[in-house]
């Protein structure tokens, strides 16, 4: 695939193992790392991160092509991975590093996080408040390779934790069922 313009585009949605696959196989995405940023610990593992002491999330960063998938499609596509309503994580994970964010890496990207986000609140999707957070993005960092492209390596695994966490079933009653 002939790279052209590339952005980047940081989202914290829970398990950064369910966040891969969406992104990864849609046109004009060149890459998504699974990785950990908002918080203050440098190059933080994933005992720490898990541990909460580090303030980091869970999030993938998406290298992408905005003239083949432009940055409002990804949001679109992320608001359908996650559950922006609830503060406590996602799913079976909970704590603050498995909480939803939108890291925006410059204004353009936070105004249209803040509209897709009230565009959302208005859908009547959600009958509660959407408490996805949009920041600022800081430094990421890319998880440990076992983590990279799990769903690929590890099949069976990947589709039992989204069935086993709800997260499937959650995507289908609320999106309809999308494999």
């Amino acid at each position: 695939m002939e790279k052209g313009n590339q952005e980047l585009a940081t989202f914290a949605g829970g398990c950064f193992w369910c966040m891969v696959k969406p992104f990864d196989e849609q046109p004009g995405i060149v890459s998504v790392v699974s990785g950990y940023t908002g918080g203050t610990t440098e190059n933080p593992t994933y005992e720490q991160v898990c541990s909460e002491t580090t303030g980091h999330y869970e999030a993938v960063q998406i290298t992408y092509n905005p003239e083949i998938f432009p940055y409002e499609k990804l949001l679109e596509l992320y608001w359908q991975q996650i559950d922006p309503t609830d503060p406590g994580g996602q799913f079976y994970d909970r704590g603050q590093s498995y909480q939803t964010a939108i890291f925006y890496h410059n204004e353009e990207q936070r105004q249209l996080a803040e509209e897709s986000k009230q565009k959302l609140a208005d859908s009547g999707v959600f009958t509660k408040h959407i408490v996805t957070q949009i920041l600022p993005a800081k430094t990421f960092y890319p998880a440990e390779t076992y983590h990279q492209d799990y769903y690929k390596k590890n099949p069976e695994r990947y589709n039992a934790y989204q069935i086993g966490s709800g997260r499937k079933a959650f995507i289908r009653n609320h999106w309809g069922e999308k494999e």
